[in-house]
Order: C-alpha cells, then structure tokens, then sequence
C-alpha cells in the first residue's frame, strides 16, 4: 500500500482517491476548532497561497480525539474555517487519528513518518510533510507553527 492507494471522503461526502494529489507535494494536518492551536490555520492558509501555484496542497483532517476540539457537524467546521481563517485549501470529513479506529491514512502516515515512527498522534495540528512521489518527509509536532515549515516546504517545490 501507498499514500496514493487511500480514500478519504471530501467534506461533501464523496469519496476521493489520495492518487488525485499525485505529483504535488503536500501538508497533512489533523485540525480542531476549538483548540489553542486552532489559530494555526492562518498561517496555513497563508503557506497555501504562497504555494499553491506551485503544486503545493495542504489537506485539513478535523478530529474530535483530544479533548472534543471539533464537535460540531463537518458542515459547521468547514464554515468555521472558512469565516474565521479564510481556509481554502481542501478539507475533510472528520475522522479518527489515533486508536483502534485510526483512519487508514493516518495508520499510514504515522508508520511511516521518518521521525516519532510508529508513535501516536499526541494532539492537534501535527503536520506531515509528503513529497512529490508520496513519500512522508518529516513529521512536526503541534507546536512547530506553520511558518517554521515554510524553507521545508520550499526545498520540495
């Protein structure tokens, strides 16, 4: 199996291959609306206009994990988002990043992260970077901001 292998559903409820985002590097996060990190998707929505141009995707996965930080409906994140972030780069269905239920993607991405391998998703806003061929570059705990990223991400494009 590989990263392009994985479905996850949009927030639409359709169901996508991650084979779409094929050729383009990429930033996976698992987000919260109601989290001390939550501010972080300024500065990723910030990164993605930067970028995007470039071939460069981020990918939100809301949570309800750690503490329920993401309640309400996916319809009510994804507006969340929008008005008070201005996200515009893709996001999806709510789902689980940790335990037994862990979403495919995330089974995946935590096995095979270079650093932390095979450790737990410890909170929100933990970032995978993904290269052009799929492969998981690094991976950045909650507290690394998005724009300390920012060289990571150029060194890629």
């Amino acid at each position: 199996m590989n990263l392009y292998d994985i479905l996850v559903k949009k927030m639409s409820g359709d169901e996508v291959s991650l084979r779409e985002y094929s050729g383009k590097v990429l930033l996976i996060v698992n987000t919260a609306s109601k989290c001390g990190f939550t501010p972080q998707f300024a500065g990723l929505e910030k990164l993605y206009e930067e970028f995007k141009d470039k071939d460069f995707v981020i990918l939100g996965f809301p949570c309800n994990q750690f503490l329920r930080q993401d309640p309400k409906s996916n319809e009510d994140i994804l507006e969340f988002c929008q008005l008070n972030y201005g996200v515009s780069f893709p996001m999806f269905e709510k789902i689980y990043v940790k335990g037994k239920n862990r979403h495919d993607l995330y089974d995946y991405l935590v096995k095979n992260a270079p650093t932390r391998t095979g450790k737990s998703i410890k909170w929100n806003f933990e970032k995978f970077l993904i290269n052009r061929s799929g492969e998981v570059i690094d991976r950045y705990e909650s507290k690394i901001a998005p724009n300390e990223i920012k060289e990571h991400i150029e060194k890629l494009l």
